[in-house]
C-alpha cells in the first residue's frame, strides 16, 4: 500500500475554494435574495436590468445583454455577427473546446489556427493565412486572463468582412489604454461560473457589444426568437435568461473584480520570484504582470509536467490543467482537424499546469507553495 503524507491530508492548498467568497459575501447576498424575493420577479426585473446596464458601463460597451451561461453567450454571439453566405468559425484549439461546442451548436465550422508561442493565444499574425472567404467569424479567447493586441486582430478582421467575438469567460477586468477586454470585437461573451473572476453562485453569462443592432438580435435570440411574445421572427432562437438572483449577485460583486485581479496578479507574481532560480524547462511560471492580463489562471510551462505535478501534489499542493487535449484531439470534433500540425498549440498542451489561485488564497497558502516550487529538483 502507498503511505499517505499526512500534511497532504490536513493541510493541502486546494486549487481553488468557492466557499470562502461565499462565506464572505454571505450576509451582503442573503440581504439581495430577500430583495429578489420581495420583488416577486425571478426573471428579467430590476436586478437584471441593473446589472446589465452596470456591466456595459465597466466594460465601455453600448450593450449588454444577461444570457444563461458562457458557453450560451458564446453560440448566440456567433448566431448574432456571422455575415451572411459564411459558415467558418476560425478559433484556437488549446483553450478547452467552449468555442467548439458553441459553434456546432449554433450550426456552423470550427476551424482553427495556431497561437503565439508566448502568449498561447490567437494574434493577427497567427490567424492571417487562414483566412478565407468562408469563414465568418473569429474567436480570440483571452486565455488566462491576457488581452492581446485586440485591435490589430480587429482590423485584420474588419479587412476580411469577417467579425470578431472576444470570448472574455477568463478576462473580465484586463484592460489597456484603448480599452477593456470586450470592447474591441463585434461582440464579446462572458461567463459568470462559479470560479471566474467574477463569478456567481450558479450559471450565468453575457454578451456585450457596441451595436444596438447586434444587441437587439442578442434580445430576440435569448428568448425563442421573439419579435414580441408568442411570435418567433428570427431562426435559431432558443431559452437563455440569466435569472434575477444571479443578476443581484453579481451586482454585490462586479465592483470587487480589479481588487480581486490585483491579488491574483500578485500571487502569481510571488509564484514566479519563487521558480526564477529553476531551470526554466523544470518550471517557468507565465508573468501576469499589468492590468492587460486579469490573471484568472496562475500558468505554469514544464517539460516534465507529470513529475512536477506528483512533487507539488506530495508537498500538499493541488495543481490541474488548462487545457489537456486540443479540441480536434477529443473525438466530438475529431472530424475538424487541421490539416497541418499546429505546433505550438500541440507543444503547450503537453506542457502547461496550473497552480493554486483565487482571491481569498491565504498569505501561509501562497508560501506553501512557493516553498514547494522552490524545492522542485
Amino acid at each position: 500500500s502507498v503511505e499517505r503524507n499526512p500534511m497532504t491530508e490536513s493541510t493541502r492548498v486546494p486549487f481553488n475554494d468557492l466557499s470562502r467568497g461565499m462565506a464572505r459575501d454571505r450576509e451582503i447576498m442573503l440581504a439581495a435574495t430577500a430583495d429578489v424575493i420581495d420583488s416577486g420577479y425571478a426573471v428579467h426585473g430590476a436586478q437584471h436590468s441593473a446589472f446589465e446596464a452596470e456591466l456595459a458601463q465597466y466594460l465601455g460597451t453600448a450593450h449588454a445583454v444577461g444570457v444563461a451561461s458562457g458557453t450560451d453567450a458564446l453560440e448566440l454571439a456567433l448566431k448574432a455577427v456571422m455575415p451572411e453566405g459564411r459558415s467558418v468559425v476560425l478559433t484556437a484549439g488549446n483553450a478547452g473546446a467552449y468555442t467548439s461546442t458553441a459553434t456546432v451548436r449554433a450550426g456552423f465550422t470550427p476551424r482553427y489556427a495556431d497561437v503565439d508561442p508566448i502568449t498561447l493565444c490567437l494574434t493577427a499574425d497567427t490567424v492571417r493565412d487562414h483566412l478565407d472567404n468562408t469563414v465568418g467569424v473569429v474567436v480570440v479567447t483571452h486565455l488566462y486572463g491576457y488581452l492581446g493586441d485586440t485591435a490589430a486582430l480587429r482590423a485584420l478582421c474588419d479587412a476580411h468582412g469577417i467579425a470578431l467575438v472576444e470570448d472574455c469567460a477568463q478576462a473580465i477586468g484586463a484592460a489597456r489604454p484603448d480599452g477593456h477586454a470586450g470592447a474591441f470585437g463585434h461582440a464579446a461573451t462572458i461567463s459568470f461560473y462559479p470560479t471566474k473572476n467574477l463569478g456567481a453562485i450558479g450559471d450565468g453569462g453575457a454578451v456585450v457589444t457596441q451595436s444596438a443592432d447586434t444587441a437587439d438580435k442578442l434580445r430576440q435570440l435569448r428568448q425563442y426568437g421573439w419579435a414580441s411574445k408568442y411570435n418567433a421572427t428570427l431562426p435559431g432562437g432558443t431559452n437563455s435568461r440569466l435569472d434575477e438572483l444571479q443578476a443581484a449577485f453579481l451586482r454585490l460583486r462586479l465592483p470587487m473584480v480589479d481588487g480581486f485581479n490585483e491579488r491574483r496578479r500578485d500571487i502569481i507574481a510571488q509564484y514566479r520570484t519563487a521558480a526564477a532560480g529553476l531551470d526554466p524547462q523544470l518550471l517557468e511560471v507565465m508573468p501576469a504582470d499589468g492590468t492587460h492580463h486579469a490573471a484568472h489562471l496562475a500558468i505554469a510551462r514544464s517539460s516534465k509536467r507529470d513529475d512536477v505535478r506528483a512533487m507539488l501534489t506530495e508537498a500538499g499542493i493541488a495543481t490541474d490543467i488548462h487545457f489537456p487535449l486540443p479540441d480536434w484531439e477529443q473525438p466530438a470534433f475529431a472530424e475538424f482537424a487541421p490539416d497541418a500540425e499546429l505546433t505550438v498549440t500541440s507543444s503547450a498542451v503537453r506542457e502547461i499546469l496550473s497552480l493554486p489561485l483565487f482571491p481569498e488564497l491565504r498569505d501561509d497558502e501562497v508560501e506553501r507553495v512557493c516553498a514547494a516550487i522552490r524545492s522542485l529538483r
